[in-house]
C-alpha cells in the first residue's frame, strides 16, 4: 500500500485547486480522476467552458441579425459541426493545462480509474491500494433525469439532452423545449433561439431564475419574449407521446401537446457521492449524501468534501471558496466554516445578471438595518447609446455595500468593483472619490453612489459651504 500526505479524489475546480497546491508545497499528493478526459471536471467538459462558447457564437450571430435594421441584408443557416468544431477546439485548448501529463509534470501522482473507500484513511483504484492522513473528496454531481410517463420514447443524446449531450447533439434542434428556467435553461434557451431554433422553455413555478430578484427575472423574461422565445410559467410536462410530441399542464389546469426535434432537461443536479463511505466512517444524509459540516469535513475527521458534492451554491467558484477555506483547515487546529456571505454569481444571459453578496431577504431575517438604493443602467449615457436594459440596486449599512444586482450587458464584469469594496469593506465614499474615463459602463457604479452622496448637503451643509466660499473663495 503506497502512502501520501494527502489523497484528492476527483478533478474538477475545486479537487484540483487543493491537489495542485498541496504538491507545490512538496506534500506527497495523489489524484485520482476516472479518466484523462474526465479531468477539469464538469465545467470543462459539459458546463461553463462549451456553454460559454456556445454563448459567444450565438452572440455573434444575433449582433449580425440586429444589424438588418442598419441596412444589412444576411441570410442562411448555422453550421452545426462548425459549432460543435469550435466548441471542442476551445475545450481541447484548455485541457492542454488540465490533463494528468500536464500534472504528473508539476509534481502530482496522478492514477486515473474508479476509486473506492476502503477505510477512514485508504482508498483502491483496481488492484492498487493507497493511504493518507487526510483524503478530499471532490465527486461532483449529476444532472437530475426527467420521470415521466413515456420518457423512455426518447433516445438520451438524439431526442432526450441534458448538459452532458447537448453540446455534442447530432442535429442541430430546430424545435427545442427546454424544461427548467434556472440559469442553465435560460442560458442555452436563449443561444439555441439566437442560432435559429424555436425554443419554448417551461418553467414549473411563476418565474424564470428564481433565485434571482423579481424586478432581474422580469427583465429577462421580457428580453427573451422579444426575440421570439414562448416561455410557459407554471407549466409542467406530464407525458412524451411520441418521440417528438410532448403533453404539458399549466397550473390551472389546461393541457396541451407541443412538437419537438429535442428536449433539454435542466431540472437540478443530483449530489455523486463514492463507494464505501459505511468503510470510511462516512454519514450519510436520508438522500444518500454525505454530511457535511461547515469545515468541509464528513464524520471522518480525516476526510473532506468540496465542489458540487458539499451541496451548497453549485458554481466553480463555489470550489474555489472552499478550497480557501478547506486549505486553512489543513494546516490548523482551529478549523473554520464556510461562509456565503459575501458570494457572488452571474447568469449569462443577454442581459446578464449578476448577484452578490447578501439579498435582501437575508437581512431582513439577520435584522440588520440597511438601505436600498436603485438606479437604471440607462442613467449612464454608455448603456444609452448601445442600449442596455437593467438596473444596478445595492444594499448599503453605514456607507458600506451589504450586496445588490446588477442587470445589464456584462453586468458580471461591471459589479467586480463594487464586489471588491464589499470584501474589503471599503466606503461608498472611495467609489465616489475615483475619476472614471467617460463613457466608461462602470460610471453606473458612481452615478448610483452620486446618488447617495447628494443627500449629505442637507440645507445646513448648503447654508455652510456658501459662508466657506464668500470668506475664502
Amino acid at each position: 500500500m503506497k502512502k501520501y500526505d494527502s489523497i484528492v479524489i476527483g478533478a474538477g475546480s475545486g479537487g484540483l485547486n487543493v491537489a495542485v497546491f498541496m504538491a507545490n508545497i512538496g506534500l506527497q499528493t495523489l489524484l485520482i480522476e476516472k479518466t484523462d478526459q474526465d479531468i477539469g471536471g464538469d465545467c470543462l467538459n459539459f458546463g461553463c467552458v462549451p456553454s460559454k462558447a456556445l454563448i459567444h457564437i450565438a452572440q455573434q450571430v444575433y449582433a449580425g441579425t440586429q444589424s438588418q435594421r442598419f441596412g444589412m441584408n444576411l441570410g442562411g443557416e448555422i453550421d452545426w459541426a462548425e459549432v460543435k468544431d469550435y466548441i471542442t477546439r476551445k475545450k481541447d485548448e484548455i485541457r492542454e493545462h488540465e490533463n494528468a501529463d500536464y500534472f504528473r509534470n508539476q509534481g502530482l501522482d496522478v492514477v486515473l480509474g474508479e476509486a473506492r473507500l476502503t477505510g477512514r484513511q485508504s482508498v483502491s483504484v483496481g488492484e492498487e491500494d493507497f493511504q493518507a492522513k487526510n483524503i478530499i473528496l471532490a465527486t461532483g454531481s449529476y444532472p437530475r433525469k426527467l420521470d415521466i410517463p413515456g420518457i423512455e420514447k426518447l433516445k438520451y443524446g438524439l431526442q432526450y439532452h441534458d448538459n452532458l449531450t447537448i453540446f455534442d447533439a447530432p442535429h442541430f434542434p430546430k424545435k427545442l423545449i427546454v424544461i427548467g428556467g434556472g440559469p442553465i435553461g435560460v442560458e442555452l434557451g436563449q443561444a439555441f433561439s439566437r442560432l435559429g431554433a424555436q425554443v419554448t422553455i417551461l418553467q414549473r413555478g411563476d418565474r424564470l431564475i428564481p433565485r434571482e430578484t423579481e424586478a432581474a427575472s422580469g427583465i429577462l423574461y421580457d428580453q427573451l419574449v422579444s426575440e421570439g422565445l414562448d416561455i410557459r410559467l407554471a407549466t409542467n410536462p406530464v407525458g412524451v407521446l411520441s418521440e417528438s410530441h410532448l403533453k404539458v399542464e399549466s397550473e390551472d389546469g389546461k393541457s396541451e401537446t407541443l412538437e419537438f426535434d429535442a428536449i433539454l432537461v435542466s431540472i437540478g443536479r443530483e449530489l455523486r457521492t463514492i463507494e464505501g463511505c459505511d468503510l470510511a466512517g462516512i454519514g450519510l444524509t436520508e438522500r444518500g449524501n454525505y454530511m457535511v459540516k461547515p469545515t468541509l469535513q464528513t464524520t471522518n475527521p480525516h476526510i473532506y468534501v468540496i465542489g458540487d458534492a458539499v451541496g451548497g451554491p453549485q458554481f466553480t467558484h463555489t470550489a474555489e471558496l472552499q478550497a480557501q477555506v478547506l486549505l486553512k483547515n489543513l494546516f490548523s487546529p482551529f478549523k473554520k466554516s464556510v461562509s456565503y456571505d459575501t458570494f457572488s454569481w452571474v447568469t449569462y444571459t443577454s442581459p446578464e445578471i449578476a448577484t452578490f453578496g447578501q439579498s435582501e431577504e437575508g437581512l431582513k431575517d439577520t435584522g440588520i438595518s440597511y438601505q436600498v438604493e436603485e438606479i437604471d443602467i440607462h442613467h449612464e449615457d454608455r448603456q444609452l447609446l448601445e442600449e442596455s436594459q437593467g438596473f444596478l440596486r445595492l444594499y448599503i449599512a453605514h456607507h458600506k455595500i451589504l450586496g445588490g444586482t446588477m442587470v445589464g450587458d456584462k453586468a458580471g464584469e461591471l459589479v467586480q468593483e463594487l464586489i471588491l469594496a464589499m470584501h474589503t469593506g471599503l466606503k461608498i465614499d472611495d467609489i465616489f472619490s475615483k475619476t472614471y474615463p467617460y463613457p466608461t459602463s462602470t460610471r453606473i457604479n458612481k452615478a448610483l453612489i452620486r446618488t447617495i452622496m447628494a443627500r449629505k448637503l442637507t440645507s445646513q451643509t448648503q447654508w455652510g459651504l456658501r459662508l466657506l466660499y464668500r470668506v475664502f473663495g
